[in-house]
């Protein structure tokens, strides 16, 4: 009863959010909402461009029109209360909406890092063993790694919630961060959290760690096999085939080591806040812009898109 009674205590949070300057309120108001539309049209429309064309029915488009899921829906986790915060001036969540969004964030999140394990496995045998590719990516082997980048997202995210709600929140409700990420709550908690922090080391060390060291084995296969190659031209073709998904996880990684493995002195909330705004709004809206800009069959699928559109119309 007591512990249920301390779980209790707090019933709602207050997001400090970005900003209580009233005059840049509307302005990153309309921002964001620009930023959220182009990752709404971006990622959901290259899912929607897979499906639709079947030039695009292979594994590398099959794992990005996932990973174009993931994006929207990470970003969908925090970005809309951001923008409604701006819009009802209004920054509290309730205590079951704080655990959903902690929930669903670090999920996508956790899947997007599996995700591009799974792409730049699918990229080294594409490269490396490119007369056995269809015969090792097959759709059952695709449709089984997507279950699995999944299950280990929804997983990881289910223990890290749960062990984080079952924590006593008595000290203050004011969480100093534009969304509830899990360090500014555990700041907040008046229980013991070093089980907590154990777990979360071993889990967030454990995906982190192994999703680098797999694509960075990956991708030394994939260069000695482009050294390998005798062509320009084919070396190129065999690169450029691989650079949209080595920029998305520069930018992703970039992030996450820029946020996680500088020094705790130079942490500060500002700072924090900016990082946390770039990778669950920004990085989100580049992914697609990232695959597209550069892939020709995109372009290719997208042209016949806008041509089928203007011949039914």
């Amino acid at each position: 009863m007591a512990s249920m009674k301390n779980r209790t205590e707090v019933t709602e949070f207050i997001l400090t959010g970005i900003t209580d300057t009233l005059e840049l309120q509307v302005p990153l108001f309309i921002m964001f909402t620009i930023i959220y539309f182009i990752t709404l049209m971006g990622n959901l429309g290259i899912a929607a461009l897979v499906f639709w064309d079947s030039s695009l029915h292979n594994p590398m488009y099959f794992f990005l029109s996932n990973l174009s899921l993931v994006d929207f829906g990470y970003s969908s986790s925090v970005t809309p209360r951001v923008i409604t915060g701006f819009l009802k001036g209004g920054k509290v969540i309730s205590y079951n909406g704080c655990a959903a969004q902690m929930f669903f964030f670090s999920a996508f999140a956790t899947s997007e890092i599996y995700f591009l394990v799974i792409m730049a496995y699918d990229r080294q045998t594409a490269v490396c063993r490119p007369l056995h590719y269809t015969t090792t990516m097959t759709p059952s082997v695709c449709i089984s790694l997507t279950i699995i980048a999944h299950v280990c997202g929804f997983l990881n995210s289910a223990i890290v919630t749960g062990q984080t709600f079952s924590l006593s929140f008595c000290r203050s409700n004011v969480v100093h961060h534009v969304f509830c990420d899990l360090p500014p709550l555990l700041d907040l908690s008046c229980s013991d959290i070093y089980i907590n922090q154990v777990i979360i080391f071993i889990l967030g060390g454990f995906n982190i760690s192994f999703g680098l060291f797999f694509i960075c084995i990956s991708y030394l296969f994939i260069f000695i096999a482009i050294l390998r190659i005798q062509s320009t031209e084919g070396r190129q073709k065999a690169f450029s085939t691989c650079a949209s998904h080595l920029s998305v996880v520069s930018l992703f990684y970039g992030t996450i080591i820029f946020m996680y493995l500088q020094p705790s002195s130079s942490h500060s909330m500002d700072t924090d806040k900016v990082t946390s705004i770039f990778y669950t709004m920004v990085i989100p809206m580049m992914n697609p812009l990232v695959y597209t800009l550069r892939n020709k069959e995109v372009h290719f699928a997208f042209r016949k898109a806008l041509l089928g559109q203007r011949l039914q119309t």
